[in-house]
Formats: C-alpha cells, structure tokens, sequence
C-alpha cells in the first residue's frame, strides 16, 4: 500500500512540505488510544534488546538525526517500532536554516541531497521535549544531535557547543555532536584533531554522566577517521557515529544535469552505503571492543543493518529509506533481524 501512496501521493510534492504533512500523522501514533494499539503491531522481540552506553535498547535500530529536528516524534517514533530516535540537530540559537527549496529526492537511486541548515526551535525547546518524552515509563531510548550555531563564529564553536549541551544533555540519554555536516559554514573544519579535541573536551565536561559521541563524514581520509576513532577513545567519550551524509555524486543513476540543479547539499541513502560500511570498519578496528559505534548511511533493510551489526557496529541508524519504505519501516527491519537470528 505505502508504496503506491509514495508514487501518488508523496512523490509528486516537495519533500519537505510531505515531511511537515508526516509529523502529525506519526505523532498521533504516539499517543492514547493509538499508541498501545500500534505499539503492539511493531513491538521488536525480546531477542532484539541490545545493551549499549549503559542503556537498553529494545533494538539495534533506531532514527538517525535529521528526521525528528524538533523532538517532538518520539513517542511515535517507539509505538512504529523504532529502538531510540536520536533528536535534531539542534542549536543554542534557535534559527530557520538555509533556503527553500532545501531537500531534494533521488527517486532512482532511492537517495535524498538535503541543505536544510539546522533548521530548528533551539536547544531550549528541544531540552523541554525531551524532558516530557523521558516522563513515559516505556519510550526509546532518547539521543540528541548538536550543532554549531549559523550566527557564532567558528573560533566560539565550543562555547556554543557547551550552552547547548548544558541545555539537552541532562535530558537526554546520550548526545552527540555533529562537526560533520556539510550545510553549515566551516562545521567540517571541526573535525580536524587539533581543533576537535579541546571542543570535545570541553563537551564531555559539561554532559557529566550522560554519553557522548561524535558523529564525522564518510569523506574524511581513512587516517583521518582512524585518528578521530583513537582521540575519541583518548578523550573518553562513549562512541562515535558513522556516518554523515557525503558531499559527492559519483555513480548516481538520477541523471547528471537533474543532480546538478539540485545544487550543493549531502548526499544520503543507498549510494552512501558502501563508503559508510568502510568507515565503520575503519573506526571499528581503531576503537575498543566495549567502544560504542553507530553505524548510518545507506541502510534500507535488514540485511543493510544485520551487515552493519557484523562489521562491529554496536547500534544501527537509518533516515532516508524511511521515506520510500514507509511507517512500517521499523518493523521490517526487527522482523528481518529476527529472522536471521532464528
């Protein structure tokens, strides 16, 4: 069915105006009297928990950031099925991202190139959300996504970094900040180690017991994402995630001219796959066994996540095939995985 209503409905919009028309829809799963009820159509197996930065998971997939920017899904997001839903990215500066259009779909190559920015409420709003969210006794495990502010220079990124974890991180169950998209001007030079660690270091001081991560781009050199992998490790932070969406466009199916007015953006879905799977690997080799990795980019089924699983991945995440799979996404995935384990 959702697959006809893709083709009918969804892909004669805009992808982002289909978005904003989504976000009730999932919300009012999240609540009385659909929640129980679609809850127990998605509920992951027992078999699928998976213990992971001192938290359990009800499964190794959940929603990479991105898709709820607001927190404002995520009790939707647990009744469909979904193991955590990492929030955002959010911002202390709350601010209404780059211009439209922003968010382009790659029907061919099952893909989206995305500009949006940041878009969001600010890590005040978000922190508020994510309070009430973690009132219900059974939810998903709750990430939050931050980010640099558009309006702070990149010489006062970590002041910024900090306010917004003083903001979320008591709120959350873990927090991941975002040096790696490709939307904000000179995010990526972050990543450079000696410019990543003082700003990691001064995060991790301000989430106190809460879980830190930091998510990079799957256009980083290896050596590069080796030595992010050994100075997250060395700076004790709880894990990395891998990856971000990917400034390049070679081997698309969608012609090259269509791509090209699209204009500048990160690449996500399934041309991402294969880089992504390398990086994990590469960080995997680079870190702990205990070390938490978070694997994204390119995963659409079961097979993606049990391969990811394989390859060292600790938990799995996944955005973009959401909008061609459907609501059902989530448990597509938990029953695939439990059938490979059977």
């Amino acid at each position: 069915m959702y697959p006809l209503i893709f083709r009918t409905v969804f892909s004669r919009m805009d992808p982002e105006r289909a978005h904003h028309l989504v976000v009730p829809v999932i919300r009012a799963f999240g609540v009385w009297p659909l929640r129980p009820i679609v809850r127990a159509l998605t509920r992951p197996d027992p078999r699928l928990r998976t213990e992971a930065l001192g938290l359990a998971f009800d499964s190794p997939f959940g929603v990479a950031a991105g898709f709820d920017k607001n927190a404002v899904m995520s009790e939707g997001l647990y009744a469909l099925g979904f193991g955590h839903v990492e929030a955002g990215t959010v911002t202390t500066v709350p601010q209404d991202g780059n211009a439209k259009p922003r968010l382009f779909r790659l029907v061919a190559d099952r893909a989206l190139i995305n500009r949006m920015g940041f878009n969001n409420a600010g890590a005040a709003a978000a922190a508020q959300r994510l309070r009430r969210s973690r009132r219900h006794p059974r939810r998903a495990v709750l990430g939050a996504n931050i980010g640099k502010s558009r309006i702070v220079d990149v010489e006062h990124a970590t002041a910024d970094y900090v306010t917004s974890t003083k903001l979320v991180a008591p709120v959350a169950d873990y927090l991941v900040v975002n040096v790696s998209s490709p939307n904000t001007p000179g995010l990526r030079g972050l990543q450079a180690v000696e410019t990543l660690r003082p700003l990691l270091e001064a995060v991790r001081d301000a989430a106190g017991t809460t879980p830190l991560l930091v998510k990079i781009a799957p256009d980083l050199p290896d050596d590069e994402v080796s030595a992010i992998a050994r100075l997250a490790v060395d700076a004790g932070l709880s894990g990395i995630v891998a990856t971000n969406t990917t400034i390049e466009r070679e081997g698309l199916r969608t012609p090259a001219a269509a791509v090209a007015a699209m204009g500048a953006g990160g690449l996500s879905g399934a041309p991402l796959k294969a880089r992504a799977l390398e990086v994990l690997r590469i960080v995997r080799a680079a870190v702990p066994e205990d070390f938490c990795v978070i694997a994204a980019g390119g995963v659409e089924t079961a097979a993606d996540v049990q391969e990811r699983l394989d390859a060292g991945a600790t938990l799995v995440q996944g955005y973009t095939a959401f909008i061609y799979r459907g609501p059902l996404w989530a448990r597509q995935i938990n029953r695939g995985l439990l059938a490979a384990r059977d």
